[in-house]
């Protein structure tokens, strides 16, 4: 079990609603967001991505710290959080975010997942 090693999921590999991922990005930027009626807790929207694509990462807390323009972070355990009709990825606190080995991969800019536009249909049977 301790042998065990963790399956990486790319950024096009990505769906709505996914959870318990791993995934090794790259911040392409980074912003801080002033949440509004909240006081509590800090909170940036980061453009991350790997060698095929980028998505949104929502950043919380201690994450803005280490979610810097040109960091390599290694998130576990993450998911995709539905944010307007598109994808977000997060972390909670069952995950981790940790800064990894500076990337050897360039990001895919042109595919950008946040900028796909999902409908909920729910079925009655």
């Amino acid at each position: 079990m301790a042998d065990q090693k963790k399956q990486f999921t790319k950024v096009n590999q990505l769906r709505p609603l996914d959870t318990g991922l791993n995934l090794t990005v790259k911040v392409v930027n980074a912003k801080t967001v002033v949440q509004r009626g909240r006081t509590q807790g800090r909170f940036a929207e980061c453009l991350v991505g790997d060698e095929t694509g980028i998505i949104i990462f929502s950043a919380r807390n201690d994450q803005v710290d280490l979610a810097k323009e040109g960091n390599t972070l290694v998130l576990s355990n993450a998911k995709i959080d539905m944010f307007k009709g598109s994808m977000r990825l997060a972390v909670d606190r069952s995950g981790r975010v940790e800064v990894g080995d500076p990337a050897t991969f360039s990001v895919e800019e042109s595919n950008n997942l946040s900028l796909i536009e999902f409908e909920r249909i729910d079925v009655v049977v």
